[in-house]
């Protein structure tokens, strides 16, 4: 069941308010035709240039040490193979870091990770190529274990400084500097800074104030993206490069592929016209695929294409970090928060990649929807033998959130009530509604709205009743249910991405393209681009194409990630159209006076009488109404270029309001908030660990929505991807810092089977109160962390084997194992229970003898 629940908006309106026949309405996929039907081109399908070559990676075999000895000339004398690229073969810079270097391309000596790439390779085609690097000869010197757990990391220097946020000092002038805060202690104990001296000289309205604390290790996840990594790239005439990749940040692959080749940015023109999925795999992971062919077709004359073997693939790329997550509390005897200390600590692998603002949005997002009170949140960025890990849908946020959500199941066990009501008296509320990171939280109220609207949509509380009594007649199988609320920031936490660009032209048959700097990897944002332009131009969405991405059109781009596609892009490619129809416009009054010869007025005069007096002019489907008079588009778009009305326009847009003071750690880093809440029933198998999810609801807020179809299918699909973080996808790499889960038949995706029995889900239909574009929100990341009421529910039918009493010892992924895992130590509990019990019954009797 799918549906829109409708509520009016009582906000100032715009010029986007009354949304016409466009905007808002379920319009298919752009390529949804061509995908069905196999005739959508991916980077794969593109013809290969005469004399293309293939390239494919001699990787490291061991994770941490040296080369002692290379040998390459078994690979260079294979059949087919053209050449063999080593990091002396580099004309430019080796190192691809981005942010932060440590990213050496090809390995020039340390070993720094499993599957490192130390040697491309060149041949006539893939085959050929695949099996000669499998020919190398390399020694190596194996240094010690690798580091690979928290518990090993956490005892090494970090990788990056801690940063801090909160609300100790009743102030954010004045905190701790960032190099002077305390690190963890070798048995794992969070600082001495811990909530209870939060109220240190205070007076504490509360007598008997309930301090709990605990841990939550959150495993990491592979994208398992549809279309693997692959670049194919082509020399041009002027000594630059022509490549199409699959990438969501082209701007990116764009300047390293120029830093590695030594050439200037404009030589290289990086075209992108739709991924088979990104999920944050493919803004900084797909760069070096990229330069690697780039660098293969300069050296060799010759097109060349590279594209990973699955197994390579997930060896060699990021993942979503692992994290290991802490919390103490202190609340009223009735469970209201009154302090909070947290820390995030991110496992990040060899280098930095994005793992700086990672973990500060795991920070940002620490507080879920809650007010902590006095707050607390420290962010640790560890160091590990492994890949880099990376961006990920949800970019820390998800690792961030889990934490509190697990303290609130944890604390209603210990208060016996029902999370729900934990949750409820918890929320972002007037007067306590500021982040530990100074942002205001504006929507309390539909906040609240989300969460209560959904626990009587849901039937939650009479769910709760037959779930408690089922589970007291079912020793083996046990419900759980749990309602958890989302509130997520949007923008770019770097403030300087938080802009884009769009071109537009107009044809002289009166057809429209769209240029912009957003790139498609399934997620529908090529057609909301598409609807906003025809809602702007007041056109059927048929006369407009949306191209593929280039960076000679659209230039210095960000990333098409954190949710922000449809939020810049569209707001780009709406300010183009304005300017355009704008321009039409007035041409169209000016146009209207030139037919009025006999007028004795100068021309000027003539217009402003006539804009003056005249109905506005409007465009709708197609025909332009002017003072009575109905003029068709094309007519009107040939008169424009008759006339010399250029025809063509650039919009830029920038997110404002937004700012973060990190050395302050405060300010206001996000745009907006998306909200929305879950709620999920699970059945789980105490003898064997198996777990179905019977049930789910969602509500989720997207504004006034551009697409509902699309909007719901990314809510769907954001909830099952962020189901198979929760439940099945679980990293595993040896104690030899090998990646054992590097393929589909050891790595689990969620399948159709794990699909819940019952999805229901509703779009919160209430206008953005920011100027957002058509007052719409993002809806890329927020839906994933609603699979965290699954969790929940699954923690809840765990500790159903106790009747609640006894807190869940539950990490990430809840796998098989892990449930049943979890359950032994409930039975165990019970049985331990039951033996103290007796003893002390029999002491009592021997006692009164």
């Amino acid at each position: 069941m799918r549906k829109l629940i409708s509520q009016p908006y009582t906000g100032q309106p715009t010029d986007s308010q009354h949304c016409s026949d466009v905007v808002g309405q379920s319009l298919p996929h752009e390529s949804a035709a061509k995908q069905v039907s196999g005739e959508a081109l991916f980077v794969d399908d593109y013809p290969e240039p005469h004399g293309c070559l293939h390239g494919a990676l001699i990787t490291s075999t061991i994770a941490k040490g040296t080369i002692k000895h290379l040998d390459l000339s078994e690979v260079q004398r294979s059949p087919g193979v053209i050449r063999v690229i080593t990091h002396h073969d580099i004309p430019g810079h080796n190192d691809i870091g981005t942010i932060h270097k440590g990213d050496p391309l090809l390995c020039q000596q340390e070993i720094r990770y499993f599957r490192q790439p130390i040697a491309f390779v060149i041949a006539q085609n893939h085959r050929l190529a695949c099996q000669a690097a499998q020919k190398a000869l390399i020694e190596y010197e194996e240094a010690k274990e690798p580091v690979i757990s928290y518990q090993q990391a956490s005892q090494q220097a970090h990788l990056l400084p801690s940063h801090r946020m909160g609300t100790y000092q009743g102030t954010y002038q004045g905190q701790t500097p960032v190099e002077n805060l305390p690190r963890t202690d070798v048995l794992g104990n969070l600082p001495r800074t811990d909530a209870r001296k939060a109220f240190r000289g205070q007076t504490l309205l509360e007598a008997n104030p309930i301090n709990l604390s605990g841990t939550l290790a959150v495993g990491g996840q592979e994208h398992f993206y549809l279309e693997g990594q692959i670049s194919l790239a082509e020399v041009t005439e002027d000594g630059g490069i022509f490549i199409r990749a699959s990438t969501q940040h082209p701007t990116e692959v764009q300047n390293l592929i120029a830093e590695v080749l030594n050439i200037p940015f404009n030589r290289v023109t990086v075209d992108m016209r739709r991924m088979g999925g990104g999920f944050g795999g493919k803004e900084t992971q797909a760069a070096a695929w990229a330069c690697l062919a780039s660098l293969g077709a300069k050296l060799t004359g010759k097109a060349v294409k590279f594209r990973l073997p699955r197994a390579i693939d997930m060896s060699t790329t990021g993942k979503r970090h692992p994290f290991f997550n802490r919390y103490e509390l202190t609340t009223t005897d009735d469970g209201e928060i009154l302090a909070a200390t947290i820390e995030v600590n991110g496992l990040c692998g060899h280098s930095a990649d994005l793992s700086d603002a990672i973990v500060d949005r795991a920070m940002f997002h620490a507080d879920n929807a809650y007010f902590l009170g006095q707050a607390s949140i420290i962010g640790n960025r560890l160091k590990t033998d492994t890949v880099s890990h990376t961006a990920f849908r949800g970019f820390g946020g998800p690792q961030g959130m889990i934490v509190i959500e697990k303290a609130i199941q944890d604390l209603a066990i210990q208060l016996q009530q029902d999370p729900y009501d934990l949750r409820l008296k918890n929320l972002y509320r007037p007067g306590k509604s500021v982040t530990p990171y100074g942002m205001e939280v504006e929507q309390t109220a539909e906040l609240h709205d989300v969460f209560t609207r959904l626990e009587t949509s849901c039937d939650y509380r009479r769910r709760r009743q037959e779930i408690h009594a089922w589970n007291k007649h079912h020793p083996v199988l046990k419900k759980g249910l749990s309602l958890t609320p989302v509130k997520f920031g949007i923008s770019f936490t770097a403030t300087h991405l938080n802009q884009a660009g769009a071109l537009i032209h107009i044809y002289t048959d009166g057809t429209v393209q769209v240029s912009h700097g957003g790139t498609e990897m399934g997620q529908g944002l090529h057609t909301k681009i598409q609807q906003i332009v025809a809602q702007t131009f007041g056109i059927p969405t048929d006369w407009i194409l949306v191209t593929s991405t280039r960076t000679d059109k659209v230039p210095n781009t960000s990333p098409t990630a954190a949710s922000s596609g449809a939020d810049l892009n569209g707001m780009a490619a709406y300010n183009a159209a304005v300017t355009l129809k704008e321009r039409l416009l007035e041409f169209a009054l000016n146009h209207h006076a030139c037919l009025s010869p006999q007028s004795p007025q100068p021309q000027q005069e003539v217009y402003e009488r006539l804009s003056s007096q005249l109905d506005p002019p409007e465009i709708k489907d197609g025909i332009l109404y002017l003072d009575g008079a109905k003029i068709e588009w094309a007519t009107l778009i040939q008169q424009a270029y008759l006339n010399r009305v250029s025809l063509s326009a650039t919009g830029y847009y920038s997110t404002p309001k937004i700012g973060y003071d990190r050395s302050q750690a405060c300010g206001r880093p996000f745009f907006y908030f998306a909200i929305g809440a879950s709620c999920s029933e699970v059945m789980i198998d105490t003898l064997t660990g198996e777990m179905t999810v019977e049930r789910v609801d969602i509500l989720h807020d997207v504004g006034r929505s551009l697409n509902p179809a699309i909007d719901i299918g990314q809510i769907e699909g954001g909830y099952m991807q962020g189901l198979g973080w929760l439940t099945t996808e679980e990293l595993i790499w040896n104690d030899q810092g090998h990646l054992l889960s590097h393929s589909p038949m050891n790595y689990k995706i969620p399948s159709i089977c794990d699909y819940p029995k019952q999805m229901n889900i509703e779009l919160y239909d209430v206008p953005n109160p920011e100027h957002s574009i058509y007052r719409s929100k993002a809806v890329g990341e927020p839906p994933f962390m609603h699979a965290i009421s699954t969790w929940c529910a699954i923690y809840d039918a765990i500790t159903a084997i106790s009747e609640h009493q006894c807190i869940a010892d539950l990490d990430t992924p809840a796998t098989g194992e892990r449930i049943l895992m979890a359950c032994q130590q409930q039975y165990e509990w019970l049985a331990h229970r039951t033996q103290t019990a007796t003893s002390h019954n029999e002491a009592d009797r021997e006692a009164s003898r």
